[in-house]
C-alpha cells in the first residue's frame, strides 16, 4: 500500500452477510466477488490470505489449479485478531478488506470469482472451521520457512492447521 492509500484508503464496500456473537458484536462479513455466488453444491478451495507474499504464492497455486480444473470460483478467507464489540463494527470489515486487496485483484486480474470472508479469532481454529462449514475442496496456505524449532517455539499457523483441518491441506512456500 503506498502512502496515498494509507492517508486516505478506498472505502470498504458493504458486505453481502454478517455474522454476530452472543453480545452482538460482529465477528464474520463476507463479500461476493463480481458473478459470485453462494454457488451451491460446488466445491472451492479455500484460500488463507493475510497479505503477505506467502498466501500471495499459495493463492498463486490455487489460480493454477482452479484454471486447469475449470471449477471457477475461490474462497478467500482473512483471520484478524479479537476486537472489542465498538471497534469491530468498524475496523473488522476494514483491516480484512485491506489485507486481501491484493490476493482479489489476483484474482480479478485471471477472471476468477471469489468470495471473501473475513473472521476473528484465533488463525489456524478459525482456517479449519471455515473450510469445514463451506465444504471446501482443500484449504491453502502460505508458509513462511520456519524451521521446526523455529516453528515449535512460535507456532506455525500453517502446521496447525494441517493437524486441525478434516480435508486437504496444501502449503507452499
Amino acid at each position: 500500500m503506498n502512502d496515498a492509500e494509507t492517508q486516505n484508503p478506498a472505502p470498504t464496500p458493504t458486505p453481502t452477510a454478517q455474522r454476530r456473537d452472543d453480545i452482538d458484536r460482529l465477528i464474520a462479513v463476507t463479500w461476493h466477488g463480481a458473478g459470485a455466488s453462494d454457488d451451491a453444491g460446488r466445491r472451492h478451495w479455500l484460500a488463507a490470505v493475510d497479505g503477505s507474499d506467502c498466501s500471495l504464492r499459495s493463492l498463486s497455486m490455487v489460480v493454477r489449479l482452479v484454471e486447469v480444473e475449470r471449477s471457477g470460483a475461490v474462497d478467500l478467507v482473512n483471520v484478524q485478531p479479537w476486537l472489542v464489540k465498538e471497534a469491530a463494527e468498524t475496523e473488522l470489515p476494514r483491516r480484512g478488506w485491506q489485507a486481501t486487496a491484493q490476493a482479489r485483484q489476483l484474482l480479478d486480474a485471471a477472471s476468477i470469482r471469489w468470495r471473501l470472508h473475513v473472521v476473528m479469532g484465533e488463525a489456524a481454529p478459525e482456517i479449519a472451521r471455515m473450510a469445514q462449514a463451506l465444504g471446501s475442496r482443500g484449504i491453502a496456505i502460505g508458509s513462511h520457512g520456519l524451521t521446526a524449532a523455529e516453528s515449535l517455539l512460535l507456532g506455525s499457523v500453517a502446521y496447525q492447521v494441517v493437524h486441525l483441518a478434516k480435508g486437504p491441506v496444501l502449503i507452499v512456500r
